[in-house]
């Protein structure tokens, strides 16, 4: 067994953290052109980092929960029946790692501060003020820019995530709207190589099909249920991954 977990920000949004995009399509009440491209960045670099900064303080406020566990037991227990466990997040909040997985963070993360000079990158917790660029130690760059991908820039880890999509068996889509690309994309890629599809979110995502198992509810009263039936299916073919 070969399974593919994508993650969104509906798992995170029950541990509190907003989802970010509204109903309007603006981030905070702000367009993504204000706050989450490249182009914002040269432009109004302190609009930019003031807005960051608000939300990688916010992570302090916030722990996995038990959505984010239970991956992290699918990871731990399928790894011991030789199940094969691939987990990517368009999620920046490092719940996942917190949780105990290792997740493929395609769009990046907050707690990750990157020198545009260099290429160094830091995991920095506790620079949070607002006000203040955070400089580089390694070649003195005046400020590093967040972590993350803003639109316009090209997600991480995508062949890692290409090879492992063509090769699973299960796809398990968690919490996304089903509206952001190259993501929006994995679950008919999945489908088309003859995975099994499980889609599970609040409500139908924009790329569900009727060939996919649609779980309606929160990711954390769904997807521990979830793990159980995967496990278990492990359990009793003697799963191999190869």
């Amino acid at each position: 067994m070969r399974v593919f977990l994508l993650t969104g920000a509906g798992i995170s949004a029950d541990s509190g953290l907003d989802t970010y995009r509204d109903a309007g399509g603006l981030w905070e009440g702000r367009s993504f052109e204000e706050v989450a491209t490249p182009e914002a960045w040269r432009e109004a670099p302190e609009s930019v980092w003031r807005f960051y900064q608000a939300r990688r303080a916010q992570l302090a406020e916030v722990e996995p929960n038990a959505a984010h566990a239970a991956l992290a037991r699918l990871e731990r227990e399928g790894a011991a029946l030789g199940v094969e466990v691939t987990l990517v997040t368009q999620n920046v909040d490092s719940l996942h790692q917190r949780a105990g997985s290792a997740p493929l963070a395609m769009h990046g993360e907050l707690e990750l501060l990157r020198c545009e000079r260099c290429g160094v990158a830091v995991r920095d917790r506790e620079s949070l003020e607002p006000a203040r660029f955070v400089a580089c130690a390694a070649c003195g760059h005046g400020r590093l820019r967040p972590g993350v991908v803003w639109f316009g820039e090209v997600p991480l880890h995508l062949p890692v995530i290409e090879r492992a999509l063509a090769r699973c068996t299960h796809f398990l889509c968690i919490g996304t709207s089903g509206a952001v690309h190259p993501a929006a994309g994995f679950l008919a890629y999945a489908r088309a190589a003859g995975a099994h599809t499980w889609v599970q979110a609040l409500a139908p995502p924009d790329n569900l099909h009727p060939a996919d198992r649609f779980v309606q509810g929160r990711a954390v009263e769904a997807v521990p249920g979830l793990v159980d039936e995967l496990l278990s299916e492990a359990r009793a073919s003697g799963s191999v991954s190869s």
